[in-house]
């Protein structure tokens, strides 16, 4: 890519017309402006990663959409990260003996496998994890959630079609 290319100019363009208004749209919402900076700077590293960013028509709704998403996926990673280390707290006393490259790699692992439920309705999600991680029968995960047992074998099974199409289907 050329330093001085008109995408460039474009990108370059996009942020000094609209970079304030993001860090102070997001300061409002954050409440911290340190915060807002980093994730401000991250929206605009998403726009640089657009194939054709001279086709967006509505760069604040862009640059919004993108903020929070990526505020989202934070918020995400922040609660597996906490729980990942919950159940290492509880279960284990070795906790302490993970090097924090393991740890980082767990938690990739488990950012992962987040990133490959979404867009599952909550019920599936749910029944697989329970099924997988936490080892429940059928029955109790039906109980739990007020459906049959044939109900969670299909919740199951569409889970399962839904990660194995992610991962070797695929995209024309």
């Amino acid at each position: 890519m050329q330093p001085d290319s008109p995408r460039n100019r474009l990108v370059g363009l996009l942020y000094s017309d609209h970079h304030g208004w993001l860090h102070n749209w997001l300061r409002k919402k954050l409440g911290c402006s340190q915060r807002a900076a980093d994730l401000a700077q991250d929206t605009f590293i998403r726009l640089l990663t657009l194939a054709e960013p001279e086709r967006l028509q509505e760069p604040r709704a862009f640059l919004t959409t993108t903020a929070i998403r990526l505020l989202i996926d934070g918020e995400r990673r922040r609660k597996l990260e906490r729980a990942y280390l919950a159940v290492l707290a509880h279960e284990s006393a070795d906790a302490a003996a993970i090097s924090p490259e393991e740890l980082h790699q767990m938690l990739e692992l488990l950012e992962s496998v987040a990133r490959l439920l979404d867009g599952l309705a909550e019920k599936p999600r749910q029944a697989f994890l329970l099924n997988r991680l936490d080892g429940w029968t059928h029955a109790e995960i039906a109980e739990y959630l007020g459906v049959s047992k044939s109900m969670i074998k299909q919740y199951i099974a569409q889970v399962m079609v839904h990660c194995y199409t992610l991962l070797y289907v695929p995209t024309p």
